[in-house]
């Protein structure tokens, strides 16, 4: 169980990365709750896997012991983490909106530079691409 386990959270970390390199906004908040997932599947597996164990040490068999101050942890990460990425989705669409694109860079935002009256425009960026 605890090879099952400590696998499913590399595959988690690895794909949380992964995602977290792409240039898109939506990859990088996947990757983040990926991240997020890892670390918390990691702190219950701190507290102990047995199964069908309670959370309470009894004096004969004190060894099937499965701490519930993980399990709290979790549930506190848990309602956070959702909070936090409902928010940066709702402040990435709003980016979106804003830009015209989703690049986490910066890239693709239009400038405009002109003079006084408005006739000598300069050059305007669109996409990373500098056209006159």
């Amino acid at each position: 169980m605890e090879l099952l386990i400590a696998l499913s959270i590399g595959v988690m970390v690895s794909c949380g990365v992964y995602l977290i390199l792409r240039p898109s906004t939506f990859p990088l908040v996947v990757g983040l709750t990926f991240l997020s997932y890892a670390v918390n599947v990691f702190l219950f597996s701190m507290g102990g896997l047995a199964m069908g164990e309670p959370a309470v040490i009894d004096t004969v068999n004190a060894r099937a012991y499965t701490d519930p101050l993980p399990q709290a942890l979790v549930l506190t990460a848990i309602v956070i983490a959702f909070g936090m990425t409902a928010f940066v989705i709702v402040l990435a669409l709003r980016a979106r909106d804003v830009l015209g694109n989703d690049h986490v860079d910066g890239q693709g935002v239009v400038s405009l530079t002109a003079d006084k009256d408005n006739k000598n425009l300069d050059k305007t960026v669109i996409h990373g691409e500098a056209k006159e």
